[in-house]
């Protein structure tokens, strides 16, 4: 088998009204119009396999990360570096698990394997431990009132927490008290500022005005990650459990080091969130990933990855198949009571909703392999 080919359609999904900010507060979202790219590896036999990009990936590290692997056998590339050139002995071999749009090959290399050998993607990970994985609602910045609707809807869907993007200028202990108001102290609230509570002293000040509400459940990158010196503050002065987001190994060792995290908020490939996952099993911490509010092809990828490591137990965030106004994969994804299913069918699990691709596409291409 050989992969010969690659389509590429660049899209741009909408965020849904009224699903992440309040227009008094945020007029625009902004981020949702940045463009994604959708990828299709077809091969010289029936199989294919997709992928999705983060947000605002150039299309031209699309193109280089294509030209690294058409033309190749899938069954031949090693999948925890699916960039590792075949070698002569002369060749220098890349760095693993990294490269331009490394992730969205990634994920479609994983999808070609699992079709073809007709098993799931978790399967050539090493295996699920679980046949479901946690899964919390969203909202972005919203008023009091705003925040009560969205987690009325958020119980109407069978959910048992949510995550807040925030910063310290916002009403903060009436937001989760307003939360509180409609769904009790056991709904809980991973609170995450990204980075913009800007000082310990800010934050250590809501910490405590937040603990007697009892429904927080992380403080979530609460102050810039460089400033440890403050991180140590922030965790010798509050029983609010504290993360940080984090994308590799490397950043997992310095906090655990600095001894300033309860659990870690990770991304990356899956294959390297797995590594980081397994970094932070090492130090006795759990973890949960995190996302860029994406579509459904990266999210099938992410629930996969989660599915294969042991401390994944907190609620993940894969939240865009409600935020964006579609996923532009043919099944939605079914959330029931906080949880969300492990595919078992070959790959990923997913198929593209071709019609919505091409109603979102803002271009598209095809790359011939070599």
């Amino acid at each position: 088998m050989k992969m010969t080919s690659m389509d590429l359609w660049t899209v741009g999904v909408p965020s849904l009204p009224g699903r992440v900010n309040s227009p008094e507060w945020v007029p625009d979202v902004g981020w949702d119009v940045v463009p994604k790219h959708i990828l299709r590896i077809n091969t010289d036999t029936e199989h294919y396999g997709l992928g999705e990009t983060g947000r605002g990936v150039p299309i031209e590290d699309v193109r280089a990360g294509a030209a690294l692997v058409l033309g190749r056998d899938p069954e031949a590339v090693t999948l925890q570096n699916i960039y590792e050139p075949r070698t002569d002995g002369t060749e220098t071999m890349l760095t693993v698990g990294t490269g331009p749009a490394y992730h969205a090959l990634e994920m479609a290399v994983f999808d070609l394997v699992g079709r073809a050998r007709g098993i799931p993607v978790h399967a050539l990970m090493g295996g699920a431990v679980r046949d479901r994985v946690r899964a919390d609602y969203w909202m972005g910045s919203q008023t009091p009132e705003d925040g009560k609707r969205t987690v009325a809807r958020a119980l109407e869907h069978g959910f048992k927490g949510i995550k807040i993007k925030c910063k310290i200028e916002e009403p903060m202990v009436e937001r989760l008290r307003a939360i509180r108001d409609v769904a009790g102290p056991e709904f809980k609230v991973t609170v995450d500022p990204n980075e913009r509570f800007r000082t310990a002293a800010q934050t250590i000040e809501l910490a405590r005005e937040l603990e007697a509400l009892g429904n927080v459940e992380v403080f979530e990158d609460p102050i810039p990650k460089s400033d440890l010196e403050g991180y140590i503050e922030i965790y010798e002065a509050t029983d609010i459990p504290i993360a940080m987001h984090l994308g590799s190994g490397d950043g997992v060792l310095r906090a655990v080091k600095a001894g300033v995290v309860d659990c870690v908020n990770l991304g990356g490939s899956m294959v390297g969130f797995a590594k980081s996952a397994a970094v932070a099993e090492a130090a006795g911490l759990r973890c949960w990933h995190g996302s860029g509010v994406d579509l459904g092809i990266m999210e099938a990828s992410f629930v996969h990855a989660i599915s294969v490591v042991p401390n994944c137990t907190m609620a993940s965030d894969i939240v865009g198949s409600w935020v964006r106004e579609h996923s532009l994969i043919g099944e939605p994804r079914v959330f029931e009571d906080g949880f969300t299913p492990v595919s078992m069918a070959p790959g990923l699990g997913c198929e593209l909703d071709m019609e919505a691709v091409e109603r979102y596409s803002r271009a598209c291409e095809t790359l011939q392999g070599p």
